[in-house]
């Protein structure tokens, strides 16, 4: 009897079996076709709902027709994967995150910094508040720095602006449409004009002549910042060595580079040449020689505080204020007379 019973439940669940596969199995098939009306495109509903066939259904492989059962199986390991991503993402575990502000820190240091290391960047940070391993510093240090560790333009200016000089050429049309060449030396330190001259025809022994005048009596820099310009001579750099001085180019079609001297050529532009038309080498060189005198001695420069290159002027409190014109009226200096 007791196998009678046995043998009838085993049929009552093989008939609910057989219907529960045809369900799914009609299921799967109306799936499919639904996919192929909106021209296969598969979203993830889709995944989740045959994720869920291999995962409930023995026979689901038979009646796949418009996917591959290795794309099913594809789908439930990246489905795992996201699970468990999303299960350790709930429980805050691993490493501990590191604020914005260090983060920042770290970057800004590394890129004003780019010779330090993680060890000294990690006791800055210490002294500013923020306790960071070596090996997070050394990761977004690694993010910060994309070029080789080298020192700034501007760092390397500001470092020997004491004794560096700049040296540059720039053309005048004189009245019968004859170009003049103006070459002009500027100190880094003061923004002084420490020589120029004007010249028809600059050759590398003229060039060469107006250095070693520029040089006289001991006072020259130890740094000479110039351009590439064929008119200095092939041997410029040497001869200059001889006599202590360092020569400094610039890259090429770089004239940002020899900032200190375009700026300076800009100032004569604007401030002199630009508003005279020479007659000659003569005149040319009068006419600068009255500006020069003047940029030394009395106009400020917002780069030295409004003082002139040759220092600040003793401030008058009394008498009456007297205005002596530069250059016909062009400029003026004004200054008080005793009473």
């Amino acid at each position: 009897m007791g196998t009678y019973i046995g043998l009838l439940i085993a049929a009552i669940r093989g008939l609910l079996n057989s219907r529960q596969d045809l369900v799914l199995e009609n299921l799967a098939l109306r799936h499919q076709l639904a996919m192929c009306s909106r021209r296969p495109r598969v979203h993830g509903a889709d995944r989740l709902l045959w994720v869920a066939f291999f995962r409930r259904w023995t026979g689901w492989r038979s009646a796949l027709v418009v996917l591959k059962p290795d794309t099913v199986v594809r789908w439930h390991r990246e489905g795992w994967r996201r699970y468990w991503r999303w299960k350790s993402g709930q429980e805050r575990g691993g490493r501990r995150k590191i604020a914005q502000e260090a983060r920042d820190l770290i970057t800004r240091i590394a890129r004003e910094n780019p010779r330090w290391g993680a060890i000294r960047i990690r006791g800055e940070l210490l002294a500013l508040g923020h306790d960071v391993s070596a090996a997070s510093v050394r990761r977004y240090r690694r993010q910060a720095l994309l070029r080789p560790p080298s020192q700034r333009w501007h760092t390397f200016i500001t470092n020997h602006r004491h004794h560096l000089w700049a040296v540059d050429f720039f053309t005048v049309p004189t009245l019968l449409f004859q170009t003049l060449y103006v070459f002009v030396v500027v100190s880094h330190d003061r923004r002084r004009i420490e020589y120029f001259n004007v010249t028809a025809h600059p050759t590398a022994a003229w060039v060469w002549q107006q250095v070693i005048e520029a040089t006289s009596w001991g006072h020259q820099p130890r740094v000479l910042i110039r351009d590439r310009d064929r008119c200095y001579g092939g041997d410029f750099i040497a001869r200059a060595s001889r006599i202590g001085i360092e020569t400094v180019l610039t890259p090429i079609h770089t004239p940002q580079a020899n900032g200190v001297v375009e700026r300076l050529i800009g100032t004569l532009r604007r401030e002199c040449v630009d508003h005279i038309i020479p007659l000659n080498e003569r005149h040319l060189r009068h006419v600068l020689r009255e500006y020069v005198v003047y940029y030394n001695d009395t106009r400020p420069h917002r780069t030295l505080a409004l003082e002139p290159p040759e220092g600040a002027r003793t401030p008058q409190r009394s008498g009456p204020v007297v205005g002596t014109p530069v250059l016909g009226g062009l400029h003026h200096r004004y200054e008080r007379k005793a009473a």
